[in-house]
């Protein structure tokens, strides 16, 4: 057992009837979830598509049986954790660095699991789809007095139990150590592990696929990492303002609309539902943030490189296997432009995302050691492929499931809405003049 404080926390909630609702949970000291067998003590390779990443990212899962209630998900859930961490090993060590670079000591240290409960029943934390981080904050356990990502587990996982039976999985985990794929196949293993079963993906290990050529070469010329002068100083913004966070649903009917106004000055040949609302919500944000007109913006998105690698990555590839590809564009352009030339922008990115590429990036993180800038940059996550709403721990699937807040503040995320994938959650946050101006821009 780690040293820790077992004491309340509580965060306050105006719900819809207007009536005031704190939300009170007692987490008790945190203990460590070590391999339930023996696992590798190695230095653990994190490729260079590994190292831009290395952000904490929480997320919560909520569960509600009919059949069962929650008297054994602690000891469920702990015992199951210790047998998949045979497998997946390095989320039981500790991140370090060598020669510049992240590695991960498989100490087997441990993964942090904290029980908590809470004083209500769990559909009064509401729709995670509008996000509260304050609120939902809570269900997720954080490092105290961690002042940088060293001193954090890769994997910190607490679960809160509720009055009704019901209980919250909220996971903290480094981006470091896996994309949304390699995260999703890491949860189910652990659900699939919690009901005697064995794990339908084994993980493969093997890192070094994704080692630098040997002599190294950067072919292409690589804006994700480039410095933009921030003329109309909207990072200052961000940083300095509190940020409102919402989410917008858009549906088929809504999406298609999209497409059909990129689609009616004929510039495009086709365009999918991902290009179109990429390019229609960078043009929003921007316009939104009041950028100077001579103001250059770069939009960052991760697409995934698993198939486009040559040969593709294996199959349960352990680790990250998306690259940030990127556009630039001057803001005047942007906005003056029909929505079809920033589609365009998105469909050029993309293409260029080929084995060579990839490759050719790997090389220059290896020469530069360089992260890719942020400074009047959107940065777009899509989650709304991946299914986590189907993980079961033998309670049945989630009730609702998602983020608890943006890993960056230039982050939007794309979520499924539930199990209805031809929807899609635009999740932000922007100061409160932007948020006005960007809401607008969302009625069409």
């Amino acid at each position: 057992m780690v040293s820790g404080e077992a004491k309340s926390k509580a965060s306050e909630k105006e719900i819809s009837n207007g009536e005031n609702f704190t939300l009170h949970v007692h987490k008790k000291d945190r203990t460590l979830v070590t391999p339930a067998g023996s696992t590798k003590k190695e230095l653990y390779y994190l490729s260079n598509l590994d190292q831009n990443i290395a952000v904490t990212v929480q997320t919560i899962y909520c569960f509600k049986s009919e059949e069962k209630g929650n008297e054994q998900v602690f000891e469920t859930l702990r015992e199951s954790l210790s047998k998949v961490l045979v497998d997946f090993y390095p989320l039981a060590g500790r991140i370090t660095f060598k020669e510049g670079k992240l590695i991960v000591d498989c100490n087997g240290e441990g993964a942090v699991f904290v029980e908590a409960k809470a004083d209500c029943e769990m559909d009064r934390i509401g729709d995670i789809a509008k996000p509260d981080p304050s609120m939902l904050g809570i269900l997720v356990y954080n490092i105290p007095d961690a002042k940088n990502i060293l001193e954090i587990p890769p994997l910190v996982a607490q679960v809160t139990k509720f009055k009704c039976g019901g209980f919250v999985l909220g996971l903290a985990m480094n981006h470091c150590m896996f994309d949304g794929i390699g995260a999703m196949e890491f949860v189910n293993s652990w659900a699939e592990t919690a009901k005697g079963k064995t794990p339908s993906i084994k993980p493969f290990m093997d890192r070094t696929v994704l080692i630098p050529r040997n002599p190294l070469s950067v072919d292409f010329v690589h804006h994700e990492f480039t410095d933009l002068d921030d003329l109309s100083n909207t990072s200052k913004n961000l940083q300095d303002e509190t940020l409102l966070y919402q989410s917008f649903h858009f549906n088929q009917e809504r999406l298609n609309h999209i497409k059909t106004l990129a689609m009616k000055d004929g510039a495009l040949e086709k365009c999918t539902t991902f290009e179109a609302l990429t390019a229609f919500v960078w043009r929003a944000r921007s316009d939104a943030l009041g950028y100077d007109m001579n103001q250059q913006t770069k939009l960052l998105f991760a697409v995934n490189g698993r198939s486009r690698l040559e040969p593709p990555l294996p199959k349960g590839y352990f680790g990250n296997g998306i690259l940030l590809t990127n556009s630039l564009c001057n803001v005047g352009e942007l906005l003056s432009n029909p929505l079809s030339y920033t589609v365009k922008l998105v469909q050029k990115a993309i293409k260029t995302v080929t084995n060579d590429y990839i490759r050719s990036a790997i090389d220059y993180f290896e020469i530069t050691r360089k992260r890719p800038s942020l400074a009047s940059t959107l940065v777009i996550t899509t989650w709304s492929r991946l299914d986590f709403h189907s993980t079961d721990f033998g309670w049945g699937e989630p009730v609702q499931s998602g983020p608890v807040t943006l890993p960056q503040k230039e982050v939007i995320l794309f979520l499924s809405n539930g199990k209805e994938k031809k929807s899609v959650n635009v999740l932000l946050g922007l100061p409160q003049f932007a948020m006005e101006r960007f809401k607008d821009l969302m009625e069409i």
